[in-house]
Formats: structure tokens, C-alpha cells, sequence
């Protein structure tokens, strides 16, 4: 796959992140109850917003991240990420992450965005297994992944360090035989 690819849903466009996202990704991701159960520390200036998403596209590069910007159709405002990271081509296994601009929580977005990008890492990148990795508290989270049909599977004692404590996560999973629903 040598461009990225574009995804439409009935009210968003998922697309490749580039240099005029910075700021919208710095705001989201410098905010701490976005990034309150994310695993990693929120941000705090312009080069790692630059960073991430110099990483993104060299991920995409190498086939191994596949990471959407998602964009209000109406608007075409960014409003958060979702996609795809270690990707495990050789035993089709790939991990999803996902995070939305406060102001935009409980609109259905991401349940959207979800299902546009799930099919696509089954059909195009030929995987079997997705999975997401939650923190236990994070309620949302967890009943998004239950509503598009994955199993929880059980809990990775600390799991990650951010924030400067260790944080327990739940693995979760979909196979491709379960999807759709």
C-alpha cells in the first residue's frame, strides 16, 4: 500500500495526519483527561506533536502503523486519532489506540470511526486478531470495544509507566470471525 488511505463515514473523514494537524494534536494530546488513562505522559510542546506525527508516517511506511486523523465532514475540524500500531504481520495480529478531543466525547464518533477501520485491518491488512489495551477504570473506553464486539480477555498487571506510576491495562480482543457483528 503505497498512499494512504481515506475513509468516509456518514458524518466523518478519516485520513492521514500531516504538519497542519500539529497544533489540534498538541491541544488533545497536552490534555490531561484525554490523556488520563492513555499509558504515556501528555505532551508538552510543539516537537513532540511534530514528533508523532513524523511517526505516523514513518510507520505507515513501514506498513506497521496506520494511524487516521478524524475530521468532522461538516467542518473539517480534526477532533482525535484512531488506527492501528504493532502490527505482527507474520501471525496477522495487530493493536488499535484511539483518543477524541474532550469536547466531542458521547457523540458517537468513535464508534463510528471504529467501524470503518476495523474492517479495513481485516480486509486489507489481512489480520485475524485485533486487540486494545485499556486501563481497568477507563468505562468509556471499555464499553466501545464491548458495543464493537470484543472480548475482554484479562487484566496485564503494570502493564505500562506513565505519569510516574505503573498502570494496570485489559486486554481486549476481536478475531476476524466475529466481525460484524
Amino acid at each position: 500500500m503505497e498512499e494512504f488511505p481515506v475513509l468516509f463515514t456518514d458524518r466523518l473523514k478519516l485520513r492521514e495526519l500531516n504538519d497542519g494537524d500539529i497544533l489540534v494534536l498538541l491541544s488533545i494530546f497536552s490534555n490531561p483527561h484525554t490523556m488520563k488513562y492513555y499509558g504515556s505522559d501528555v505532551m508538552e510542546g510543539l516537537e513532540e506533536a511534530e514528533g508523532m506525527v513524523m511517526s505516523f508516517r514513518n510507520g505507515f511506511e513501514n506498513q506497521q502503523v496506520f494511524r487516521w486523523g478524524i475530521e468532522r465532514r461538516d467542518n473539517g475540524e480534526i477532533i482525535g486519532t484512531c488506527g492501528f500500531h504493532n502490527r505482527a504481520k507474520r501471525v496477522r495480529r495487530i493493536e488499535m489506540g484511539y483518543e477524541l478531543n474532550e469536547d466531542e466525547e458521547g457523540k458517537g464518533y468513535m464508534t463510528e470511526a471504529m467501524s470503518a477501520i476495523i474492517p479495513f485491518a481485516f480486509d486489507h491488512l489481512h489480520v485475524n486478531r485485533i486487540g486494545a489495551l485499556i486501563h481497568p477504570n477507563n468505562l468509556p473506553s471499555r464499553k466501545l470495544v464491548k458495543r464493537l464486539g470484543f472480548q475482554e480477555e484479562g487484566l496485564l498487571r503494570e502493564y505500562v509507566y506513565a505519569g510516574g506510576a505503573y498502570m494496570d491495562l485489559i486486554m481486549h480482543s476481536l478475531l476476524k470471525r466475529e466481525w460484524p457483528l
